[in-house]
């Protein structure tokens, strides 16, 4: 019976180890949640006031990218950039919305673009594209985030 119990005592101290749990560590925790994580893509895009009513992700992010094209075909609507540059239909403008809701407007120019004076249309569209309406920013897991984005501009309508 001694040894029986004996037996009993070294099994029970053994199989407590099976009921042990390795805890994972911080860093192993943030590294799988970090990787988890899509960084290509936001919870939510920006929007604007006009927007804000559609519940449709897809619409919601429709409806922004027509209403910033509007809002700066409007204010590009002067003949500042058709009288200088009259083969210069429609201009690609980047861009960039900072988690703080404010904006910066880049133009974008194929690489060998020689027949362009770039300063002079980019010191345009800055003087031009001020005082928007108010943009909410991106966000992502709760937090605004900056985001970047391509608009076509067409600058002459026929």
């Amino acid at each position: 019976m001694k040894q029986f119990s004996l037996l009993l005592v070294i099994l029970l101290f053994n199989s407590c180890q099976y009921f042990e749990k390795q805890v994972p560590s911080e860093k192993e925790l943030l590294q799988k949640e970090l990787k988890s994580i899509n960084w290509k893509e936001v919870d939510e895009f920006p929007s604007v006031v006009e927007c804000d009513k559609i519940e449709n992700k897809k619409q919601r992010q429709q409806c922004f990218f027509e209403v910033m094209i509007q809002l700066i075909q409007q204010k590009l609507s002067s003949d500042t950039l058709a009288i200088l540059y009259p083969e210069l239909d429609t201009i690609e403008v980047k861009v960039t919305i900072f988690p703080n809701a404010t904006m910066k407007f880049e133009p974008q120019f194929p690489k060998d673009s020689v027949a362009y004076d770039t300063i002079k249309i980019d010191s345009i569209l800055r003087a031009r594209l001020v005082d928007f309406p108010k943009v909410n920013p991106a966000i992502k897991r709760g937090i605004p985030v900056k985001t970047q984005f391509i608009l076509p501009v067409i600058l002459k309508v026929e």
